[in-house]
Formats: C-alpha cells, structure tokens, sequence
C-alpha cells in the first residue's frame, strides 16, 4: 500500500465519521440474491437464474405486482459477480456488459419506477470474495461516488482479502466517503464477522456511528443447522449484541432462508418469529417467481412484520432455557406491548410447555394475547397458569398487550424481569410429557 494512501486514511479517521444518512429506522427489508443463486454466471445454459439484470428485474417485478412491496419488502440487493473482472478506463467499477447490458443506473430506474430500491455489493480487499475487482482503501471515495451516481439506495460492504488495519480505516472511510455524496445510501458492514463478531475486538458505539447494520457471524446456508447455529451465537452473546441494536443501527443475522430447500413450514415460522424478536434486517433469499403458498404466508405474515419493525426498535433477549428443549424469548414493543415466542428444539413430538405470565416476571394485571400464527386470541390474567403446544422445532409466538409499562435502562442492564438475564431461569419443575427425546 502507498505510504499517501495510508498517511490520507489517517487524516481521515481523526474527523468525524458518523453515518448522517437518516434511514433504516427499522430493520430494512427486501430481497438478497446470495443464498439462493451465489455466483451462477452461467447465463448461456441458465438464463433464468444467473446473476444478470434480467434477475433482479424479474424480482422486482415481483415485489412490486405480487404485494410484498406494500409490506414493506423494498430493496433489491445485488451481492457478489455482478462486475467485469477488470475496471473501466477512468478506473471506475463497471458491471458486465453480457449480463447488465443496461448497466446499473437503468436497473436502479426500473427499480425506483416501481417503488424500489437498488442494493449493491463491494469488498474492502482488491478482490471481492469471488475474485471480482474489490474497493480497496485508494478507491473508497471513487467508488461511494461511483454508486451515487449510479442512483444506488444500499451497499454492502465486505471484507475478504483484507487485514485487520485496513478494516479498521476502510469501514469508516467508506462511510464518510458515501455521506459526502449526498445521496442517501444505507451501510451495511462487514466489519464485525472479519474481527469475531463481539467485543473487546469489535466496538459496537463505533459501530453504530458509521453503520446502518453489520453482519456479526457467518453467512447463513439453507439448512435447520445453519439457523441453530446463528440462533445459538446471538443469544449465547445477547449481553453484547443486544444493546448495540435501534433504530438505524441493526445487527444482521442474515438472510431468511424461507421459501428455499432446507426447511420446513415448521422451522420457517421458527426463523421468521426468531428474526423478528432479534429485530432482524428481514432479507429474502429465494425464487420469488416460485415460491410456495405456504412459504409466502409466513414472509407476509403482517403481525410478524410489524413485531419485527416496531418502531423503539429494541433486540429481544432468551428469558428461559428449559432443558426439556423449550426456550422463551421476549421482546419489548411500541404502546406497552411486547412479543413473546415459545421455541422448541425438541425433534420429537409437539412438546406441552406449563407456564404463567408471572412465572416469566410479567407484572400483576390483565393482557390480551394474539397468537401470531393462527390469529387466535385470549385474555389472561398474570397469575393464571396456561400450556402452550409446541412442535417440534417450531415456534409459538404472542403479541401481549400489557398494562404496565417497562424501564430501558432496567431492560439493557438485565433488571425489567425480577433475575438476572445473565442467568437464564433454570429449569425446576417436572413436566407432564418430560422424557427422553427420540
């Protein structure tokens, strides 16, 4: 590296770099094309699904004319191998010309006719992961400009083939770079993943200064073991994760893989409800010209939405960790609400979890429930005991309204319920179908 380049990002990073942009009050949501279609390029033998801008217009298409749009599924995010291998001749990324032959600023039209918006993808190394032609500390503000002009709405930013210094000044300076624009890009980093996803390494005040979200973990793949794991890492985690999450500043667990090939309706919902108590960034990754029935009903389930884009914006925590295989999670809301979700990781049978509203530390009084996958709903007092069925690796998930209202600082330091959320309320009670799992 140039020892100007260097000296230039120092003087840089000594001025302020907070990300002045307004946007991603709520977890931004949309489709993401990795998960699903990687780095097919293969648009000779597979037209329909290669990385090309005929794909991100077909998802667009369906966006805005199936509904999703109206529930707020809006960005259309490309990832990796949509570049040439080689820059232009004034050294600006350009895309392949065979497969964006209208090139990026047309997509972005098509998109923004129709009430969408444009995500791209860059790397902080000289290559992206795939080997594409990466953004590199010298060609940060080339490049934020480049996207701009282009009209683009969102960048990822990742962070393959570089080191930790070049981390440490190329995150900021990318931010700083796209603020001087002034066109509104949402940020999304890297950062995190590169450096273990968690403090002292990580500086998640900083973080939320220059970002609008941040993967923490690795990437998501299409299986149950793959969500478990990144549901284990958040929670295991949640004492450092939780606090660095609202409004404009989200932790991503990355993409929801509903609608794909390795889970099932069960496990679906599962995700889906986990992500919302986690107030996730909601990212589709599937074929939306195919999707399943079944599929669909769980990525619009509104009151799922509307948990996961409530406006305080606040991470939910685990509450309880019974070693039957139950977990509860709770999530704080608007208007005194909040969501309350009953996890199994049994694989066995539906599993009958025996609780009370007092019991997980609601206060004395009144609360409507709705039950957020069936519509049914209930009125139950705190003290009265009720049973919740759960299957097998499935989710049932409340809306409460409750009555009494709740203190942030006492939330964030572990202290709204009446035990410490550093421990996880033990299990001591024998329970009526308690057995060996199968």
């Amino acid at each position: 590296m140039h020892v100007a380049v260097l000296l230039f990002a120092f003087a840089l990073t000594g001025t302020t770099l907070a990300l002045d942009n307004g946007l991603m009050r709520t977890p931004p949501m949309g489709w993401l094309a990795w998960e699903r279609y990687r780095c097919d390029i293969d648009c000779e033998n597979d037209p329909k699904n290669c990385i090309s801008e005929n794909l991100f217009m077909d998802m667009a298409d369906r966006l805005a004319e199936d509904g999703w749009k109206e529930l707020g599924y809006v960005y259309v995010n490309i990832d990796d191998c949509w570049s040439s291998k080689q820059r232009d001749d004034q050294g600006r990324l350009q895309p392949d010309p065979k497969r964006f032959p209208g090139g990026i600023k047309k997509l972005a039209h098509y998109l923004h006719n129709r009430g969408l918006k444009l995500g791209i993808y860059g790397d902080m190394g000289k290559l992206t992961c795939m080997a594409y032609p990466g953004t590199p500390l010298d060609k940060i503000e080339l490049d934020a400009q480049t996207f701009a002009d282009w009209e683009v709405d969102m960048l990822k930013y990742d962070g393959c083939y570089s080191n930790a210094m070049e981390q440490e000044l190329g995150y900021p300076l990318m931010s700083k770079a796209l603020n001087a624009t002034g066109r509104p890009i949402g940020y999304s980093c890297s950062w995190p993943a590169y450096q273990g996803g968690l403090p002292p390494k990580v500086n998640y005040t900083q973080l939320g200064e220059i970002c609008n979200l941040w993967r923490n973990y690795g990437d998501i793949q299409d299986s149950w073991d793959s969500v478990l794991n990144i549901v284990d890492w958040f929670f295991e985690n949640q004492d450092a994760l939780t606090p660095a999450a609202g409004p404009g500043r989200w932790n991503d667990p990355d993409m929801l893989i509903i609608g794909d090939f390795g889970l099932s309706m069960e496990q679906s919902r599962s995700q889906m409800a986990l992500w919302a108590i986690m107030a996730a960034p909601l990212f589709i990754s599937n074929d939306l010209r195919t999707i399943s029935s079944g599929a669909q009903s769980i990525l619009r389930n509104e009151m799922a939405i509307s948990i996961n884009q409530d406006a305080l914006g606040i991470q939910g925590r685990r509450i309880v960790k019974e070693k039957s295989g139950i977990e509860v999670f709770w999530r704080p809301l608007s208007k005194n609400a909040s969501a309350l979700l009953f996890f199994s990781r049994r694989t066995d049978m539906p599993y009958r979890y025996t609780t009370s509203l007092s019991k997980l530390s609601y206060t004395a009084g009144s609360y409507k429930v709705f039950n957020v996958f069936t519509d049914e709903t209930a009125s139950l007092k705190d003290s009265t005991e009720f049973v919740v069925s759960v299957n097998p690796t499935g989710v049932v998930m409340w809306y409460v309204s409750a009555p009494a209202k709740f203190n942030l600082r006492q939330f964030y330091q572990g202290e709204i319920f009446r035990f410490p959320f550093k421990k996880i309320i033990p299990s001591t009670r024998k329970h009526r179908n308690e057995g060996k799992r199968c």
